[in-house]
């Protein structure tokens, strides 16, 4: 805005009249704001330099009159009214001109605004469209283009509530509009902008990677060019660093507009809001960027091999860490204070009891389904029980046959896509959480060092910026968080129920069906539940009856020959110690306490003591023939030797210098067979499976014939038998002699040997 002409004292002495003074300003000054609004048509940059060399013109020409002026007499009123006609006329045309620029200023932010959306959903739409055509498809492509909605949403309403008033667009009041229509939707507006300039890193990432790939990225441009044509564009980072590039010219297209208006303007204080608000917008939003790039940074969890760790250490590294773990021994001894921040150890408390919570969850639910599944596999249904005369068989069978192809499937299914799947993305997101906790815990070690110092360096005083960004980052971010993770596991929770629920109510529905076809469907309510709980004790005893029967069948005595190094510890065992303290393991012994031993079933130990050194008599010191330690007494047996003679047969003789075929046992009845002559069957007692071609596999209890007690290298442990037409070799103590008693000799030569 030009300055006035100033005010002069008329001189002391009279000066003669010129010419120039006779000269007719106000015209002048109308000639040349004429002339300056045609250069304002021309264009805002070319007018405003030709306005600025105007105004210097017309300065220059006040300060001509104003020295000629001194030389009028003073008492002349004509010239007088000249001079305030002609500061009257260039205050007007001054005016004019800051009124045009004004109008220029707002045409230009709501004509750039409309071109900038305008070239927005070309690039979201045409060339979007067109590119996901490309084969192979490009990878990530989606999320290039993540958030760019929400930034022209916010556009077309900016728009729209501007073009609400365009007919007032010389007018006044339209400024006013302008500034009501950016302060209402600022908040819409960093929304926004700061997640799409959060995220501009990746998408400038991903384009380089598309640029890697040179007959790829050939197409992509081709694409681009021929989608939009008229901007002559070569990459997509053309279209998409404009968001970038708009939110921080806000501030200075409204700067310019407060420029060019007046103090006295009405609207002015409102402007000036204005202007501050999306210089506040850009700080605000480069703060939260700021803030991302150091999550992102901090919150990822990196696998390091233990070769990479080698690799990261040097003297810095070394130096640092022994420097923070000195301050956090400080810490536990008590020597230097902690600093301590109670809102932040209250939401770190609350998000790992969350955490705690939601891996209890997935863990059971996780279970559940594999319970499920396990039980969807079983199919008894569709065995043949010869049961097809009984009611009650065939609708269990019909009923059975609902719950696992129908019900139970869908249920299945529900259960993984409402509940384990979110559950696991869940708790996916609390790895980033839980590493910007631990950061920050290293960063305030750092931190409460730097504390003592009184000035720091430039490294310093980043270390120093990084523990402040993160938690104030933690302060403003993890309540958020932790509502929200709270939020979605009441959900889940409250989901499965439901499907419990609507489980229940199928399988009712299901039950309806049958129920006239079951027994006792006729009884009332309470009879039917008194018979229902006999049933179930009824049933409950006859399970606990069947485990007690299978447990002691499982802990029942087997018949069977010892290994060779069985037998050489039970040789060890009953010389060192007597046969009488020999004992027998009855089931699998883990050890859960000191001085427990691990045993086998099956595996031999002597007694050394009937109770432990308090006393205990359910617990007894054994030697397993090595290793000592303690044993539960419940799961050991007094083994008893039962040694047995087979006589001499003509289908099994016994070499003279062999010794004698002992069967081991822990069955106190056993005793040597005396009376008639015997025979002796040999079966096969375990399973064997041949290795090569001169072993001959075996089942257990399979009989066999025995043809020669040794290899042919004389040694016992193998022998040659045949079985099922073949022959070959098997381990000696894989074969059961069973004595059979023969009633005549004639019979004896006779028999066959098995």
């Amino acid at each position: 805005m030009a300055n006035p002409a100033p005010q002069l004292q008329p001189p002391p002495k009279p000066l003669p009249r010129t010419r120039t003074a006779l000269l007719n300003p106000v015209a002048e000054t109308t000639k040349e704001t004429s002339r300056d609004t045609e250069q304002e048509r021309e264009g805002s940059s070319v007018w405003r330099e030709t306005a600025g060399e105007e105004d210097g013109r017309e300065e220059g020409t006040t300060e001509t009159e104003v020295s000629v002026s001194l030389e009028e007499p003073a008492g002349s009123s004509e010239l007088e009214e000249s001079l305030s006609e002609e500061a009257e006329a260039k205050e007007m045309a001054a005016r004019q001109r800051e009124l045009q620029r004004q109008l220029l200023s707002i045409q230009e932010l709501v004509h750039t605004e409309r071109n900038y959306l305008r070239l927005l959903q070309v690039c979201t739409v045409t060339i979007r469209a067109n590119l996901h055509k490309i084969q192979p498809p490009l990878a990530n492509l989606d999320s290039m283009f993540l958030y760019i909605e929400d930034v022209m949403k916010v556009s077309s309403r900016l728009l729209s509530l501007l073009d609400q008033h365009q007919g007032q667009l010389g007018e006044p009041f339209y400024l006013k509009t302008l500034c009501d229509a950016f302060l209402s939707l600022s908040t819409e507006i960093e929304a926004a902008y700061k997640e799409y300039l959060a995220n501009y890193t990746n998408v400038t990432t991903l384009e380089n990677s598309y640029k890697q790939k040179e007959g790829l990225w050939n197409e992509v441009v081709r694409v681009i060019k021929s989608s939009a044509p008229e901007v002559n564009a070569t990459s997509l980072t053309f279209f998409l660093v404009m968001p970038v590039q708009r939110i921080a010219r806000y501030p200075l297209l409204l700067q310019t507009i407060k420029k060019h208006t007046e103090p006295g303007h009405f609207a002015y204080a409102l402007l000036e809001d204005t202007a501050h608000t999306a210089i506040a917008l850009n700080c605000k939003i480069n703060e939260y960027k700021r803030f991302r790039e150091v999550a992102d940074k901090y919150k990822k969890t990196e696998n390091l091999t233990i070769k990479d760790k080698i690799v990261r250490l040097n003297s810095h590294s070394i130096a640092k860490k022994t420097a923070r773990l000195s301050q956090f021994i400080k810490h536990e001894t008590g020597i230097a204070p902690k600093l301590v921040d109670e809102e932040f150890d209250a939401l770190e408390g609350f998000f790992y009891m969350l955490e705690s919570g939601i891996t209890d969850l997935y863990e059971n639910v996780e279970n559940f389904v594999h319970n499920l599944q396990r039980f969807l596999a079983c199919r008894p249904e569709e065995f043949d029980l010869d049961l097809d005369g009984e009611k009650s068989a065939i609708s269990y069978k019909e009923i059975t046959t609902a719950l696992r192809q129908w019900i139970l499937p869908t249920f299945e299914q529900r259960m993984r896509s409402l509940i384990f799947r979110p559950l696991c993305a869940l708790r996916d997101l609390l790895v980033g959480p839980r590493n910007l906790i631990r950061k920050r815990l290293d960063k305030l070690l750092d931190y409460e060092l730097l504390e003592a110092k009184d000035s720091l360096s430039y490294e310093e005083q980043a270390v120093a910026n990084t523990y402040r960004t993160i938690n104030t980052l933690l302060l403003n971010e993890l309540p958020v968080f932790n509502g929200l993770a709270l939020q979605l596991l009441w959900g889940m929770l409250e989901t499965f129920s439901c499907l419990h629920r609507d489980l229940a109510s199928d399988m009712k529905q299901l039950f309806q069906g049958f129920a006239q076809q079951l027994p006792h469907s006729a009884l009332d309510h309470g009879a039917f539940w008194e018979w229902a709980h006999a049933e179930v004790l009824q049933g409950a005893l006859r399970l606990e009856s069947l485990c007690r029967n299978v447990q002691d069948q499982l802990n029942a005595p087997i018949v069977q020959p010892l290994s060779p190094s069985s037998q050489r510890r039970l040789k060890l065992l009953t010389e060192k110690h007597g046969p009488g303290k020999i004992y027998q393991v009855s089931s699998l012994v883990v050890g859960s306490r000191d001085l427990d031993l691990s045993l086998g079933r099956g595996e031999l130990v002597a007694i050394l003591s009937e109770m432990d050194t308090r006393g205990d008599r359910r617990r007894w010191l054994v030697d397993a023939g090595g290793p000592r330690g303690y044993v539960p007494a419940s799961k050991l047996l007094l083994y008893h030797q039962v040694c047995l003679d087979p006589p001499t047969s003509p289908h099994l003789p016994l070499p003279t210098n062999q010794d004698k075929v002992r069967r081991h046992s822990y069955a106190p009845d056993a005793r040597p067979m005396a009376g008639n002559l015997h025979y002796f069957q040999v079966f096969a007692a375990y399973d064997f499976t041949a290795r090569t071609n001169h072993e001959v596999s075996l089942a257990a209890g399979e009989p066999i014939r025995v043809l020669e007690r040794q290899d042919k290298r004389g040694n016992p442990e193998w022998s040659l038998v045949e079985a099922r037409g073949k022959r070959g070799y098997v381990p000696s103590n894989f074969l059961a002699f069973l004595p059979s008693p023969v009633v005549t000799s004639s019979a004896s030569a006779t028999t066959p040997y098995h």
